[in-house]
């Protein structure tokens, strides 16, 4: 019985035309996601990440400018993702009116992300970013390099960075590719 309503589910979801990276529940866990704040250069930003008792990722904390830091971010480092025929990925989010970043990593050691800038509304919404708009940066500077077009990812991370002291709290429900 159970392997019919999994097989059902993977069914529905390549008839979707999508495919599914992330997709919280109370029994998930956070044992692939990963803080990282401005502190590892000396910053006094302070973010966490949970599942929440609804069963979502919920990433919160604070921003300080304080000794020149600004940024807290969540990490996921699944197993390798190919990308293939996909071109978006969509995320279903709730924040809290304040922009993120959604970036990724063709390769989980490479030394730049491909970054896009989202705004939330409060509500829970869809964000469909398309994966060619990715732009590559590093330490916030945008590079000399075409955007992404890779054909796997190996890190999704989630950033916020609004050059402001200011709290903060965005719940993900799911992330997955779309074509």
């Amino acid at each position: 019985m159970i392997k019919t309503i999994v097989l059902g589910i993977a069914l529905a979801t390549i008839a979707a035309g999508t495919s599914l990276i992330v997709d919280f529940t109370k029994q998930s866990t956070t044992s692939n996601w990963q803080i990282v704040d401005d502190g590892v250069m000396g910053g006094k930003s302070q973010g966490n990440f949970k599942i929440n008792e609804e069963g979502h990722g919920e990433f919160w904390g604070t921003i300080s400018l304080e000794n020149y830091g600004g940024f807290s971010s969540v990490r996921y480092r699944p197993k390798t993702i190919e990308i293939g025929k996909y071109k978006k990925v969509a995320l279903r989010v709730k924040g809290d009116e304040k922009n993120y970043q959604f970036r990724i990593k063709g390769k989980a050691n490479d030394y730049f992300s491909y970054i896009s800038t989202f705004s939330t509304s409060g509500e829970w919404e869809t964000i469909i970013l398309n994966l060619s708009d990715l732009y590559p940066s590093f330490r916030g500077r945008k590079l000399n390099q075409p955007n992404f077009s890779g054909d796997f990812m190996e890190e999704i991370t989630f950033l916020i960075a609004n050059k402001k002291n200011e709290s903060f709290r965005l719940l993900i429900d799911e992330i997955k590719l779309k074509q």
